[in-house]
C-alpha cells in the first residue's frame, strides 16, 4: 500500500489551485494551475488500500485505485500509467470530466474528506504523455474482420480501440467534421484543451483505426449499406435529442438549445468561421438547468463578455453536505460550485419557467418566471409569484431524451426502449443482427467514465461475435447502474 500512515498525517484535501478569475475568463484555456508533484504524492499516500476497496464498485471501469495510488506515492510514475491504462482507455479525459464516483465511495470518505482520485489520475497521464510513454499498441495480426463504429465520443472511441488492437480492421464515422463527438464540440476549451483528443486520436491512428469525419449514416451512406460493408456495426451516437421546453414563446429569435450554441462557440474556439453566431457577448443571458450543461454554458458566456449571466433550476438547491438519505457508498446529490459558477452570475433555485416574452422584433426580451411548489409529487409554478427576468439570450440545457432515430429505415431502425434508447441484450446486441449499442445511445444520459466502460465491453461482445471467443475485457453489463445514480 502506500503510505500506512497517510490518512492519518494528512488528513485535507489538496487541490491544484485554478487561475485567478479575471485572468482565466480572457481566454479559452483550462483553468487549473500546474500541480505540485509532492502535493500530489502526499494525497496519493492518503490511500489505505482497503480490504474492500469500495472505489472499484464507485468507478464502472473498474481501475486499479490502489495500485495506481501507491506507485505514484512511491514515483513509479511508469508503472501507474500501466495500471491506469489496464483498465481506462482515456484517462485524460475521466480525469478531467467525470465527476469521480469514485471518490465518493472512497472509504476514507466515511469520515475524511475523500482522497483526490480524479486528481492523481489525471497527473498520471499528463506525466505520461509529457514523457512519451503513451505509445501505439497495433495488433500483432489482423483477423480480416471489419467493425464499422458510428459515433466518435467516448463511448466509440473506445470501443474502436479495443477492436482495433483485437485485430480488427475498425472505421470510425463521425458526421461532424471532426472527429471526438461531444468531446469536441461539447466541452469547452476551458474544462479540456482539445489537444488532448487529437494526442489520443493520433496513437488510435498510429494502431490502425480509420477516421471517417463529415460522413452521416443515412444519408451519406445508407444503414443497409453500411451494414453489408461491415461484419459488424456499433452503435455510439449518444443521446442527442435535447429536452425542450414548450412553452408560450418557445419560437422566439434568441431561445436556444444549448447544445446550438456550445457547437458553434467550441467552433470559433478552435478558429473556425461561424456565420451568424449564438454568442453572449454584451446580452443578458439566461441558461435554464443546473446541470454540467449548463455549468459549460455559463462559462462560456462570461468569456464571450454577457452583461449578466443567470442560471434558472426548477428543483431545490442542494445541501452542501451528503443527505441521510444517499449514505456512503452512494454518490450523493450535495450543492457543487463548479469553476464556471465561480466566474460570475447568479444561480435561482426552484425557478419555474412560465413564458418567454418578446419584443416588437419577435426577439426574447424577457422570461416570466415563477416559484415552484411541490403538487402531488408534481413541481408546478406557484400561483401569484410571477415576475420577469430580462433576457437577450436563453439557453435550454435541460438534458437530453435519446438517441436521434429519424435517419434509419424502418428495417434498418433498432428496437428501442419505452425511454427512447436503443434496445439491447445482455451482450450488447440490438434487434438488427450484428449491430451492437454502447454508450448514452443504449443507456440514456450519463457519465463519461460510463461511456468508456460500455464501449470496451460492446468491443468484447463484437469480439466474441466475430471470433466465437474474447480475451478483450467487459467491465459492465448493459443493466448495470452505479452506485445511487441512475441514468438520465
Amino acid at each position: 500500500m502506500a503510505d500506512p500512515k497517510g490518512f492519518l498525517k494528512v488528513t485535507e484535501r489538496e487541490l491544484p489551485a485554478r487561475r485567478p478569475v479575471p485572468v482565466r475568463i480572457m481566454d479559452w484555456k483550462e483553468v487549473y494551475e500546474p500541480g505540485d508533484k509532492n502535493v500530489l504524492r502526499r494525497q496519493a499516500g492518503r490511500c489505505m488500500d482497503c480490504g474492500v476497496p469500495f472505489c472499484h464498485q464507485g468507478c464502472p471501469l473498474g481501475n486499479l485505485i490502489p495500485e495506481w495510488n501507491d506507485l505514484t506515492w512511491r514515483g513509479e510514475d511508469r508503472s501507474a500509467i500501466e495500471r491506469l491504462h489496464a483498465t481506462n482507455n482515456f484517462p485524460e479525459f475521466t480525469g478531467r470530466l467525470c465527476p469521480a464516483p469514485c471518490e465518493s465511495a472512497c472509504v476514507l470518505g466515511i469520515n475524511q474528506p475523500a482522497v483526490t482520485i480524479k486528481q492523481v489520475e489525471v497527473s498520471i497521464i499528463d506525466e505520461a504523455f509529457s514523457q512519451g510513454w503513451v505509445e501505439a499498441q497495433p495488433p500483432e495480426r489482423l483477423t480480416g474482420k471489419t467493425v464499422a463504429v458510428v459515433g466518435s465520443g467516448p463511448a466509440g472511441l473506445a470501443a474502436a480501440q479495443q477492436l482495433t488492437r483485437a485485430g480488427h480492421t475498425v472505421a470510425v464515422f463521425e458526421r461532424d467534421d471532426r472527429i471526438g463527438g461531444l468531446l469536441r464540440y461539447g466541452i469547452p476549451d476551458f474544462k479540456m484543451e482539445k489537444r488532448h483528443v487529437e494526442a489520443r486520436l493520433r496513437q488510435m491512428q498510429e494502431e490502425g483505426t480509420r477516421f471517417r469525419a463529415g460522413v452521416e449514416i443515412g444519408k451519406d451512406i445508407s444503414w443497409a449499406d453500411l451494414r453489408a460493408r461491415y461484419d459488424a456495426v456499433v452503435l455510439a451516437t449518444g443521446a442527442t435529442v435535447p429536452r425542450d421546453l414548450s412553452i408560450p414563446g418557445r419560437e422566439l429569435d434568441g431561445v436556444h438549445f444549448a447544445m446550438e450554441y456550445l457547437v458553434e462557440s467550441n467552433k470559433v474556439a478552435a478558429g473556425d468561421a461561424v456565420a451568424n453566431q449564438i454568442t453572449a457577448e454584451g446580452k443578458h443571458v439566461i441558461v435554464i438547468g443546473g446541470g454540467d450543461t449548463g455549468a459549460d454554458c455559463i462559462g462560456t458566456a462570461h468569456r464571450q463578455g454577457a452583461l449578466s449571466v443567470t442560471n434558472l433550476a426548477i428543483g431545490k438547491q442542494p445541501g452542501a453536505e451528503r443527505p441521510e438519505h444517499q449514505p456512503w457508498p452512494m454518490m450523493p446529490t450535495v450543492f457543487e460550485v463548479q469553476s464556471a459558477h465561480e466566474e460570475g452570475g447568479e444561480r435561482q433555485y426552484l425557478a419555474s419557467t412560465v413564458e418567454f416574452l418578446a419584443n416588437d422584433a419577435g426577439e426574447v426580451r424577457a422570461l416570466r418566471v415563477a416559484e415552484t411548489e411541490y403538487v402531488d409529487g408534481r413541481r408546478v409554478p406557484k400561483s401569484g409569484t410571477e415576475r420577469e427576468i430580462p433576457a437577450d439570450l436563453v439557453l435550454i440545457a435541460m438534458g437530453f431524451t435519446g438517441p436521434e432515430t429519424a435517419s434509419f429505415t424502418d428495417d434498418t431502425r433498432p428496437e428501442t426502449t419505452d425511454r427512447g434508447a436503443f434496445e439491447r441484450d445482455g451482450a450488447y446486441a440490438s434487434s438488427v443482427p450484428g449491430v451492437f449499442v454502447a454508450g448514452d445511445a443504449g443507456r440514456g444520459q450519463s457519465l463519461i467514465v460510463w461511456a468508456i466502460a460500455e464501449g470496451r465491453a460492446a468491443a468484447a461482445s463484437v469480439d466474441e461475435y466475430l471470433m466465437g471467443s474474447t480475451v478483450l475485457p467487459s467491465p459492465v453489463a448493459p443493466s448495470d447502474v452505479a452506485i445511487g445514480l441512475q441514468p438520465a
